[in-house]
Parts: C-alpha cells; structure tokens; sequence
C-alpha cells in the first residue's frame, strides 16, 4: 500500500502518479492512506485526495460508521453456516502475525466478526465475513482459530501456499456515509475466486 525500499511501487505511488498526469498538477501531489490491505490480500482500497478528506474519513473509520465486507475461500467447512465470533487478539512482531485466544489475557484487543457461508464444496468453503472491529490480521486469525484457514494463508495453517503468495481473501464492500455531502456511498469489488 505504501512505499518501502526495495519493494515494487505502492499502490499509494501509482495513485500519486495517475492525480498527477490526469489533472497536470505541477509539485508534489496528496494521497492519504485510509483502507489498506494486507500484501496477499486483493480487493478495495480506499486513498483520500486532501487531508481534510483522510481526517475526515479517518473519522468514520475510527467510530466503525464504514461497513466492511471482505469474501474468503477457506479450507474446511467451518462449524456453523452463520455465526459472530469473538475472539482476543495478541501481536507478535517478531513473526509479524497475530495469535486468537478465547478469552481475554494481558495484552490483548477484543476481535470480533461475523461470517456466513455462502457455499461449500471438496474441502472449501466460501464465507461472507462483516467485521465488527478492526485489528491487524483479524479476519485471518479469528478463521484460522476455528479451523478454517484462509486458503493459501500457510502463515496461519493453511495446507499450502500459492506460488504467487496470494490469499483467497477480498475486501468485496465498504459502505458509509459521505462525510460532506451526507450521501450513501457503496463501493463493491468481486473477487477473482469460488467454490
């Protein structure tokens, strides 16, 4: 999402580029991170073009008034058709990862999701998953820890990875109301997977 050495140009690179050929803006040009994803993860991203935009946006984001709606393949069918979990989330940033426990232990946030299945067949099973909160990794640890990996996710126990180091997971939906003109704004993307 944003710019690290030695790493392929950012989308937030790409953005900045496209504003500044598109509009001719001469200097430097504006773009504010406000939804981003993990590497492997493929769908909507949301970038502001003022920061008065991204502080507004932030905003939003801050008191959960944007719906997010993120589609995933998993392995494994998981233990109810529709369910909310919960789960505590602790980071461990020497292997860059999040652990879920089942019960509140010292340093770790309140993570919570709901997801349906949509279908399962052959060992797969795609879910509809509505975050509830917003932690690092969250949709990722919280299938893992009840068996349900995202598929190619091998840093959370998927059976095996992709050469190309994607995941089955996709931000499908963001949903919120503008912060200026007071509209409802839906953003969807379809995923590139089933089952």
């Amino acid at each position: 999402m944003q710019p690290e050495p030695g790493k392929p140009p950012s989308v937030e690179e790409e953005v900045k580029a496209y504003i500044k050929q598109k509009y001719e803006k001469p200097g430097a040009v504006f773009t504010g991170v406000i939804h981003r994803l993990d590497m492997p993860v493929s769908g909507i991203v949301l970038l502001a073009k003022t920061s008065k935009a991204l502080e507004r946006m932030n905003k939003l984001f801050e008191q959960r008034s944007v719906q997010k709606i993120y589609t995933a393949l998993v392995d494994n069918k998981p233990p109810k058709s529709e369910d909310t979990i919960t789960h505590w989330l602790k980071r461990d940033d020497v292997r860059k990862m999040v652990k879920a426990y089942e019960s509140e232990t010292s340093g770790t946030e309140k993570a919570q999701l709901h997801y349906m299945m949509l279908s399962s067949k052959q060992g797969k099973s795609l879910l509809q998953i509505t975050l509830l909160t917003g932690r690092k990794h969250q949709i990722r640890a919280q299938l893992s820890a009840i068996g349900c990996p995202i598929t190619g996710d091998i840093k959370y126990k998927a059976a095996k990875a992709f050469s190309d180091h994607r995941i089955l997971l996709h931000a499908s939906e963001l949903s919120f109301v503008h912060p200026v003109t007071s509209e409802q704004i839906t953003i969807r993307s379809t995923p590139d997977f089933s089952v």
